[in-house]
């Protein structure tokens, strides 16, 4: 369904279009008219107002004590501000291949300015192969107007993601707008290279979370997950219960 708030900044660059829309409450940046690809709220512009951008921080549950992120595709920059504001001691790299949404998330939805925050202008394969920064957690949220990169179905990216992450490191993929083949082989990479350290649980919506971690999925019981989604739920202002509560489930504690 195509977006019918209207249009406050068109830019083009050799992607595709990048476009703008206010509401009278909201902004949301799209890269066809119909998905959004970011949406912020005017009156809570640190904050993640998408169901399954929320969801995504499930993957802080294991990790108790947060230091550096990397945030796989930019778009508006919701997680990057969100963990930026919630967290004052967190380093973030952001990986955006395109420059001119780095320009759009500054120019409209409040991108900070800050040494926390390390902007790449590379695509995701190419900043893997070369960085030598470790990260507690990958959020891997790749997007285009076609729906979910092919790169993400890749055994070499999420072997380089892999690699990439602290000792008791997570990544944490967004599934959505895929082909039930591609599902499927993103599935079968994922047992692969991580060795069935995963869990994932599904959000309204239509997305998967899936949390693959790099050691084994640290030993935590019912009680200790919810206790945990409790204190994020308070310092992040999202819904958090439900979705320890699956994992909870998964991991039949």
């Amino acid at each position: 369904m195509d977006i019918t708030a209207p249009c406050i900044s068109s830019t083009v660059d050799e992607h595709g279009p990048i476009t703008v829309y206010q509401t009278r409450t909201s902004l949301i940046l799209s890269f066809d008219g119909q998905i959004y690809q970011s949406y912020m709220k005017l009156k809570d512009v640190h904050g993640l107002a998408l169901g399954y951008t929320q969801a995504m921080m499930a993957g802080l549950l294991f990790i108790p004590h947060l230091q550096t992120a990397t945030v796989m595709g930019l778009g508006g920059g919701s997680m990057v501000k969100c963990l930026l504001h919630r967290f004052p001691s967190v380093k973030v790299h952001a990986i955006e291949s395109r420059e001119e949404v780095v320009k759009v998330a500054k120019k409209y939805f409040h991108l900070p300015e800050t040494d926390r925050l390390s902007i790449h202008i590379d695509d995701a394969e190419g900043y893997l192969k070369n960085t030598a920064a470790q990260s507690d957690v990958i959020f891997s949220d790749l997007y285009n107007a076609e729906g979910m990169e092919q790169l993400q179905v890749q055994s070499s990216y999420l072997r380089d993601c892999q690699k990439t992450l602290n000792r008791d490191g997570v990544l944490v993929l967004n599934i959505c707008h895929a082909a039930p083949e591609m599902r499927a082989e993103l599935g079968r990479l994922l047992a692969l290279e991580f060795k069935n350290r995963l869990l994932s649980f599904e959000v309204d919506g239509g997305n998967t979370i899936v949390l693959a971690f790099k050691n084994e999925i640290p030993s935590l019981t019912s009680a200790e997950l919810l206790a945990r989604a409790n204190r994020l739920e308070e310092e992040m202002n999202i819904t958090m219960e439900p979705y320890a509560q699956q994992l909870s489930d998964a991991l039949g504690r």
